[in-house]
């Protein structure tokens, strides 16, 4: 069983490893995001104006808004497709920011990898489960204060959330809510949807207004809790509980949803970093031994 672990941690290493790290930047958003948050400096009068300003042909369909970089998305209007907004001066922003660029980008390695490789992200997730059931099977651990007791304890003190963690990307990726089904609607102009939002939400702590398998949704946080909204011609209705998205992404129990997966995140590295190097150092040591056996049991000449 410790070499079954074993093997498969090191064939899946590499998927394994780009999963986690962009999982760790992703799991950083949303938390940049809340503490940046300064309520009221952005209002509806502020948004229609942008909107008049950078879309008098109403092309948009979608808009985000990034509190810590400080960027107004339009998305559908401008040459490229989006126009980016500055929301301290109402300018269109020309600057680009690596870091922002590195975590947005994140999230689509995080789900396909390069060259639409989504399968090999459900493939690896099935394998990161299969290294945690073994990892139960093979039974309690001696902790120890070395890289291999550290190794065991992170695994066994966070084992529950670990597995939740992986099994959560895995329903994702089939689409698996454990929901009721809500019915298709026809998108409201965004103009709409956001007087709709901001009669009941400051502005401020708006994340998106965006279709999303055929409804048109919203999500919007207060600094410590986020909520996401069904934008329908009835007015905001709560959307429901898309439970395998909720726990991945960390958008429950407020702001300590985002602590969690930061930790979860950091217990998966620290996994995968010591396993990798718990079995390279045996490797050696074993190589070196064979090697000593070898010299010291050849003929004297």
């Amino acid at each position: 069983m410790l070499r079954f672990h074993r093997w498969i941690a090191l064939v899946f290493a590499i998927p394994l490893a780009v999963i986690i790290v962009t999982g760790l930047l992703q799991s950083l958003l949303p938390l940049m995001q809340a503490a940046a948050i300064k309520p009221g400096t952005v209002t509806i009068e502020k948004v229609e104006a942008w909107l008049d300003k950078f879309d008098p042909e109403n092309k948009t369909r979608a808009v985000a808004l990034d509190t810590y970089y400080n960027y107004f998305t339009l998305d559908g209007p401008g040459p490229d497709g989006a126009v980016y907004v500055d929301t301290r001066t109402g300018a269109e922003s020309t600057e680009d920011s690596a870091i922002s660029n590195l975590i947005w980008s994140s999230r689509g390695i995080h789900e396909h990898l390069i060259f639409d490789l989504g399968w090999l992200v459900t493939l690896s997730t099935v394998a990161m489960l299969v290294i945690i059931t073994i990892g139960i099977f093979m039974g309690l651990p001696r902790l120890s204060n070395s890289m291999s007791g550290w190794h065991k304890a992170t695994a066994w003190f966070l084992l529950p959330l670990l597995f939740l963690s992986a099994l959560s990307g895995l329903l994702m990726s089939f689409g698996v809510t454990l929901s009721s089904p809500t019915p298709r609607t026809q998108p409201l102009p965004i103009r709409e949807a956001l007087r709709m939002v901001a009669q009941k939400h400051d502005l401020s702590g708006l994340d998106w207004i965006r279709q999303r398998g055929g409804r048109q949704m919203a999500r919007i946080s207060d600094g410590f809790n986020q909520r996401t909204y069904l934008v329908t011609a009835d007015g905001l209705k709560d959307a429901p509980w898309n439970l395998p998205r909720t726990f991945h992404e960390g958008t429950f129990f407020g702001i300590w949803g985002g602590v969690m997966n930061v930790i979860l995140s950091f217990a998966f590295a620290l996994l995968l970093g010591t396993g990798v190097l718990i079995w390279a150092r045996r490797t050696f040591r074993r190589r070196r031994r064979i090697r000593r056996s070898q010299t010291m049991g050849a003929p004297a000449e």
